[in-house]
């Protein structure tokens, strides 16, 4: 191309010679498509140059004559560079936007309308969003709501929102709405369940505690004040004093287990030192007719040889309540079998009665601190009510699981079961 444009120049000139030394005509003829050619290269590179600005691609092979050619050049080289800028910023909005799924809490965009303009996965699964097919969508046509409606109507959003989704399997959300840009509305949303949780546990333990520890101070205090306001024979104030007695053990029983729970809690892991099971066992089962006193047939299952790795004194708190717990809840008669189960699996430690049984909907619950199927029940069998909140902490502390099965009127079966990381040679 370069060449037909230094011919065409040529040929101009040519023509201007001839035209001066020779036929005129001639050098007009020549002169006119000299010109020609040198204008038509020059229509070519426009034409192509006009074709690309309407759809600008990379081509390498964009290339043209004298200052074309560096014109076409220079677009190459910015057009390059503006599309390298292009994807580095496509790059950078893919990953924020990944990391924006990657959160937990839930993000909505919304306009000015609060409609959707983009939401990221955990809103989805939070609010039943759907990012493909919500965009543009008033949010609340999406969360109906009743109090989140009513939260967007009041457009107060000084103050979070709390929501109670029961038909999410009682998920407790907590809802932000905040400005930004111009005319937009950022709402994060926080899963509060398991917070939300944890207050009512301790909202609850609390009162279970006033209330355990109220009963037995009010009787104190009822007897005292008769010792002091009235006389009493000596059989009478000996009666009092028993009574008082044993309420004061009541609340130092329960004194002594928050305190042993609290320790359990904060307390470093459990050392790997072996401990003796079939000697454990065996106190067990002493302590089983001991505590019986004749009043039930209590049997040793055993089978297949090993002893567990971990705190001694942490095992014996865990399976004397599941033990003490049998003894307490059967009737006179009962039949109490203590089982001990080692194989390759690992190994099951199970208490097994023909007591009263357990209705199925408190069996969730048995392990919460002072919870109790039958107040007035428990509390003349003897427990705190902390029992097993111990042991299940002394066993989740050795990667073992409590499984509790019980059929009402038939009898209950506390099992723990420990991983085989945990059992070492017999």
């Amino acid at each position: 191309m370069q060449r037909a444009l230094t011919y065409g120049v040529l040929t101009a000139l040519v023509a201007l010679s001839l035209g001066y030394f020779g036929e005129a005509w001639m050098g007009w003829v020549l002169f006119y498509i000299g010109l020609s050619v040198h204008l038509g290269m020059h229509y070519r590179n426009f034409s192509r140059l006009e074709r690309w600005s309407r759809k600008p691609v990379l081509d390498a092979s964009l290339e043209g004559d004298g200052e074309w050619d560096r014109v076409f050049r220079r677009l190459y080289r910015h057009e390059k560079e503006l599309l390298e800028k292009i994807g580095q910023r496509e790059r950078d909005f893919a990953r924020l936007i990944a990391a924006v799924h990657a959160m937990n809490d839930g993000v909505v965009l919304l306009d000015g309308g609060f409609r959707i303009q983009f939401c990221n996965q955990a809103a989805e699964r939070q609010l039943g969003l759907r990012s493909a097919t919500d965009r543009g969508a008033p949010i609340v046509d999406r969360v109906r709501h009743p109090s989140f409606v009513d939260y967007l109507g009041k457009r107060d959003f000084s103050r979070r929102l709390v929501l109670r989704l029961e038909r999410y399997f009682e998920r407790v959300l907590a809802i932000e709405l905040m400005a930004y840009a111009e005319d937009c509305w950022l709402l994060q949303v926080a899963d509060i369940t398991q917070t939300d949780r944890l207050d009512s546990m301790r909202r609850d333990f609390v009162a279970n505690v006033s209330h355990e520890l109220r009963t037995p101070l009010t009787v104190l205090s009822g007897f005292v004040e008769t010792l002091q306001e009235m006389e009493v024979d000596a059989e009478a104030r000996q009666r009092y004093v028993h009574i008082m007695g044993e309420q004061s053990q009541r609340m130092q029983s329960i004194v002594e287990d928050l305190l042993r729970l609290s320790s359990i809690e904060s307390a470093p892991p459990p050392p790997d030192q072996p401990v003796d099971m079939a000697r454990l066992i065996d106190k067990l089962h002493r302590d089983a007719e001991a505590l019986s006193g004749g009043r039930h047939r209590i049997v040793l299952d055993s089978e297949g040889q090993g002893n567990l790795l971990g705190s001694e004194s942490e095992l014996v708190s865990a399976l004397a309540n599941l033990v003490s717990n049998a003894v307490r809840y059967t009737p006179s008669g009962g039949t109490i079998t203590l089982i001990w189960r080692v194989s390759a699996a690992g190994a099951e430690f199970a208490v097994q009665d023909t007591g009263i049984g357990i209705e199925p909907e408190h069996i969730p619950r048995l392990t919460e601190r002072f919870y109790r199927v039958d107040r007035g029940r428990s509390r003349s069998a003897g427990g705190t009510g902390l029992g097993l909140a111990i042991a299940k902490h002394c066993l989740s502390r050795h990667q073992a699981t409590l499984e509790i099965t019980s059929t009402p009127g038939a009898g209950s079966r506390f099992a723990a079961n420990f991983p085989a990381g945990r059992v070492t040679g017999g």
